[in-house]
């Protein structure tokens, strides 16, 4: 059997990192259909209720018990509301190394929510699971994402590339065209940079598991 994570959730300052759940269909798939997010990611254009209901029931359950990585639902203490997605991939168990890549809800945007996310699996990973290595890879283009790699101590590796395909930033599917990816990466070590915290962001409590 394939080496995999547990289904656990994960509590930081202002956030719930938990599996998915049947009831977080219709939240996903308005988050999914925002034109920035079908811009930088692969997913289905239109990206239906029915897609959602999927990767809640099959897909994210599968790439779990295959070993490939994790998906989490983001969502607010206070309100309990859906605000946005993480998920692990491509992961190399030998060499103790994963891939997370992150969606923020429209709404929820400027908040600060997908560094404190990226920032409370990195420290899992690293102090619970016993990993070595977390990847990013985020498009040129894509600002918003560069800047979370940023704020949590990411170190830029160089570029990839031609590595990915994008739809621009109109989502229309009929633009897209191809990009280059900055590969980052995060290690254990890193995460104790005295620059890591700053500019009164939200990134200083330390997660939690909920099993």
């Amino acid at each position: 059997m394939a080496a995999s994570f547990p289904e656990t959730a994960i509590s930081t300052e202002r956030l719930l990192l938990r599996p998915l759940a049947e009831d977080d269909a219709p939240g996903l798939a308005t988050m999914m259909a925002d034109d920035l997010v079908l811009a930088w990611t692969d997913l289905p254009h239109p990206f239906t209720e029915a897609h959602a209901a999927e990767l809640v029931r099959t897909l994210a359950p599968a790439h779990r018990a295959a070993g490939r990585g994790i998906v989490f639902a983001v969502t607010e203490h206070l309100t309990q509301r859906l605000v946005g997605l993480v998920e692990l991939r491509n992961t190399d168990w030998r060499l103790r190394s994963t891939e997370i890549s992150y969606v923020t809800a429209v709404w929820a945007r400027g908040e600060g929510y997908a560094p404190e996310a990226v920032l409370g699996v990195a420290q899992w990973l690293f102090e619970d699971r016993g990993f070595l290595r977390l990847e990013l890879r985020t498009a040129a283009g894509n600002t918003a994402a560069q800047q979370v790699a940023q704020k949590i101590g990411g170190i830029s590796e160089g570029v990839l590339r031609s590595a990915w395909i994008v739809r621009g930033e109109s989502g229309e599917t009929g633009g897209d065209g191809r990009s280059d990816l900055i590969l980052w990466s995060l290690l254990p070590e890193d995460l104790e940079s005295p620059g890591l915290h700053r500019d009164g962001w939200h990134g200083d409590h330390r997660y939690a598991l909920r099993d």
